[in-house]
C-alpha cells in the first residue's frame, strides 16, 4: 500500500493498481465547503424568533434612554438600556426592534388554519447577550447595556430575552424611543453616471412622493447653488424571492432616490444637500455633502483607486458579533475614511452587507460607508450574497442572498449598467477603464454578458486611457483558495476559460476579484504560464494579466492550499485592500494595505509608454499584410 498526499487536501490510497478516497477527503471538503460558502453564520440568522414565546415577568424591567434622538440633527446617537430581572441567566439577551411594535398584529396573514401565528414576525435589528459587557448580571440581575442606533425610519423599542436565541422567552419591553424626525433623508451614496461629467446621488428617505418631492441642491463650491429632480424607488415584500428576507427577515426599505448631477466641469469640487419639498410648500434639509468631479478620460493627471471585496458591515456597539462574522469590517472602512483625502473612487466589488435577507441591514450598511460614499463615487459589484437565489436566473442555484435575489444592492445603489439587474457595466475615470464583470449571470462565451466585456475592453483608447482594469466577484482567473485546490482548477469552475483570451487580446492590465477572503497577487500570466519574470517593477511591455484576488476587506478569512503554485507571488490571510496611483500615462503604482494599520505590505509598479501597449505578445497581435 501506498499512501499519497496531493497538496489539495486529497489523500490517496493506492492498493494494487486501484485508487481508494478516504473519508477524510469529504471531511475536508465539506469543512471546506462551509467556510468557502458562508461560514460564519448571518449573526440574526441565529435567533428562531419565530419561535419566541410570551414569558412576562411582573417584576422585571428595561428603560431606555434618551427618548428622543437626534435633537441636535444627529442621524446616530448612543442609547443606554437599563435592565433588571430577578431570575438572571447567562443567555439573557436584549434585542433592538424597529419599528418598535412588534406583536403578531404585523404578521403576515397564514394560509393553514392549522398553523398557530407566531407571536413575532420580524428579527430584530441587532441584539447582545446581557452579559456581554456586565460580568456580575447573572448575581445581580442588573445590567445597562450601550447601543448605537441610526435612523432608520421608524421608532425602536428594547426587549428582554430568556432561554438563549434558539428558544426565545420574552421577559419585558421597554418604552419606545424615536428620532426627532425618523422620515430624514440620510445616507447619500454617490456613483458615477453613464456619462464621464455626470454623478448620480442616491439616497434614503421616509418620505413616497405623494408626501414630498425629492431634489438635490448643488453647485460648484462657492457658487450660486441649482436644484436637480430625483426618481424614487422602492419595493414590497412580494418582490424578495424568499426567506428570510420574505419573512422574518423583511422590513420596509422606506424610499430610495436618486438625482442625476449633469454637465459637471472637470475637477471641480461641488457641495450638495438632500431635499424633500413637503406640499404644505415647507423643505426638508439634510447636512451638507461634498465631492470633486471626474477627470475628463485621458486627463493626465494623479488618479488614485480603492478595489476590495466582500467587507461587510459590523456594530461599533458591539452587538452581534459573538461568531465574528465580519470582524475586519469596521477597521477596513476606519483606514479608508482615514485616507479619504488621497482617495478618488472607490469599488466595492460583490458581498457588500452580508445581510443575506435581513433587509434592516442594509440601512446599517450605507450608514457605515456614508463618509465614504457621500464624498467619493462608490462603484458596487454583485455577489452571491447578492444576488443567488434558486430558480431567478442567477447563474448559481445557491440560497446565499437569503432571498434577495438582487433586488436590494439594484435597488440601493446606483451603477451605470444598462439594465441594473445584470449588475454588468463600464465606467471611465481619467486614465482608467473599469470592465466590471457580473460572475452570478453567465459570463461564458456567446452569452451576453461575453459581448459586454469584449465591447468593453475593445473599445477604450489606450493612448488616452492606457490602465485597463477588468473586475468581478468570484474568481474568474486565479486563486490559490483552498476550497479552489480542492476542486483542482484554482478558479472558478469555468472562470477563465473563455475570458483568458480577450484579457490577453486586449492587454488586460490586472484583473481583480473578491468571493475569497483573502489577498493574493499573480505574475503577469496567460494560460497558466507566467509570461514576466518581474516581480515588482514591470517595465516595457508586460505580455499578461496581473490577477488579484483582494477579498480580504471584512468577512471571516478563507484559507490557502498548502500548494504554493508558481504563478502565485504574494499571498496574505489578513483583511486588507488595494490601492491603485496612477502618476500619469506611463507610470502606475499598486499597493496593498493590511485594514490593522493602513500600512504598504505588497507593491509593484509598472512603467511603460504606448508603442508598449501596442506591442505584439502571444495571442495578442494585431494582424498585418504584406501589401505597401
Amino acid at each position: 500500500m501506498e499512501v499519497l498526499y496531493d497538496g489539495h487536501g486529497v489523500i490517496v490510497l493506492i492498493l494494487r493498481g486501484s485508487m481508494i478516497l478516504l473519508v477524510s477527503l469529504l471531511i475536508n471538503l465539506s469543512i471546506a465547503l462551509a467556510h468557502f460558502h458562508g461560514f460564519g453564520e448571518q449573526p440574526l440568522a441565529k435567533i428562531a424568533i419565530h419561535k419566541a414565546v410570551v414569558s412576562l415577568h411582573s417584576n422585571a424591567s428595561i428603560a431606555a434612554s434618551p427618548y428622543l434622538l437626534g435633537t441636535k440633527g444627529e442621524d446616530t446617537q448612543w442609547v443606554t438600556v437599563n435592565v433588571y430581572h430577578p431570575d438572571p441567566s447567562a443567555d439573557d439577551w436584549v434585542g433592538v426592534f424597529s419599528p418598535a411594535k412588534f406583536n403578531s398584529s404585523t404578521c403576515p396573514p397564514v394560509n393553514d388554519p392549522k398553523e398557530d401565528t407566531p407571536y413575532i414576525c420580524s428579527a430584530p435589528i441587532k441584539y447582545k447577550f446581557v452579559n456581554y459587557s456586565n460580568s456580575m448580571y447573572t448575581k445581580t440581575g442588573k445590567a445597562s447595556l450601550k447601543f448605537q442606533l441610526i435612523n432608520q425610519r421608524a421608532d425602536f423599542s428594547f426587549a428582554l430575552f430568556s432561554g438563549g436565541l434558539l428558544n426565545p422567552k420574552l421577559v419585558t419591553v421597554s418604552n419606545f424611543i424615536s428620532f426627532v424626525n425618523p422620515k430624514a433623508p440620510l445616507y447619500p451614496r454617490i456613483a458615477q453616471g453613464k456619462s464621464w461629467d455626470e454623478m448620480t446621488v442616491t439616497w434614503t428617505s421616509g418620505y413616497d412622493i405623494s408626501e414630498a418631492t425629492p431634489f438635490v441642491e448643488w453647485s460648484i463650491k462657492g457658487k450660486t447653488p441649482v436644484q436637480s429632480p430625483a426618481g424614487t424607488l422602492t419595493f414590497g415584500r412580494n418582490a424578495m424571492c424568499g426567506s428570510p428576507a420574505s419573512t422574518v427577515g423583511w422590513r420596509d426599505p422606506g424610499f430610495i432616490h436618486t438625482s442625476f448631477l449633469k454637465e459637471l466641469w472637470p475637477n471641480k469640487v461641488y457641495t450638495y444637500r438632500l431635499g424633500h419639498l413637503l406640499s404644505n410648500g415647507s423643505e426638508i434639509w439634510s447636512k451638507q455633502y461634498s465631492f470633486k468631479s471626474s477627470p475628463y478620460p485621458g486627463q493626465n493627471s494623479l488618479q488614485r483607486v480603492i478595489i476590495f471585496g466582500d467587507m461587510g458591515k459590523a456594530e461599533r456597539d458591539g452587538s452581534n458579533e459573538y461568531n465574528n462574522y465580519q470582524p475586519g469590517s469596521l477597521n477596513t472602512t476606519d483606514q479608508l475614511i482615514k485616507d479619504l483625502e488621497n482617495i478618488d473612487i472607490v469599488f466595492h466589488i460583490g458581498d457588500m452587507t452580508y445581510a443575506n435577507g435581513y433587509i434592516s441591514q442594509w440601512d446599517q450598511f450605507t450608514a457605515q460607508v456614508e463618509p465614504i460614499a457621500s464624498k467619493v463615487p462608490y462603484m458596487i459589484g454583485s455577489g452571491n450574497h447578492e444576488r443567488d437565489w434558486p430558480n431567478t436566473g442567477s447563474f448559481y442555484n445557491t440560497t446565499d442572498s437569503g432571498g434577495e435575489c438582487g433586488v436590494l444592492a439594484q435597488t440601493m445603489f446606483y451603477v451605470p449598467a444598462e439594465n441594473r439587474e445584470k449588475f454588468w457595466y463600464s465606467t471611465d475615470y481619467g486614465m482608467f477603464r473599469f470592465c466590471i464583470g457580473d460572475t452570478e449571470h453567465d459570463w461564458r462565451e456567446g452569452t451576453e454578458q461575453y459581448k459586454f466585456i469584449e465591447h468593453c475592453l475593445a473599445t477604450v483608447d489606450r493612448q488616452k486611457q492606457p490602465w485597463l482594469i477588468f473586475a468581478a466577484h468570484r474568481v474568474l482567473g486565479y486563486s490559490s483558495d483552498f476550497y479552489y485546490g480542492l476542486e483542482g482548477s484554482f478558479e472558478e469552475p469555468m472562470g477563465r476559460e473563455s475570458l483568458q483570451k480577450l484579457w490577453q487580446r486586449y492587454k488586460v492590465d490586472i484583473a481583480f476579484y473578491g468571493h475569497v477572503h483573502n489577498y493574493e497577487r499573480t505574475c503577469p500570466i496567460y494560460q497558466n504560464q507566467c509570461v514576466n519574470k518581474e516581480r515588482s517593477q514591470y517595465s516595457g511591455t508586460v505580455n499578461g494579466t496581473i490577477h488579484v484576488v483582494v477579498g480580504g476587506a471584512g468577512s471571516h478569512l478563507s484559507n490557502f492550499s498548502q500548494v504554493t503554485p508558481k504563478w502565485s507571488l504574494y499571498r496574505d490571510y489578513d483583511f486588507g485592500f488595494v490601492k491603485l496611483t496612477a502618476f500619469n500615462h506611463s507610470s502606475l503604482l499598486f499597493e496593498y494595505k493590511k485594514s490593522s494599520d493602513g500600512n504598504v505590505y505588497d507593491s509593484f509598479t509598472i512603467s511603460r509608454d504606448y508603442k508598449d501597449v501596442l506591442a505584439c505578445v502571444h495571442d495578442g497581435c494585431e494582424p498585418t499584410t504584406l501589401a505597401t
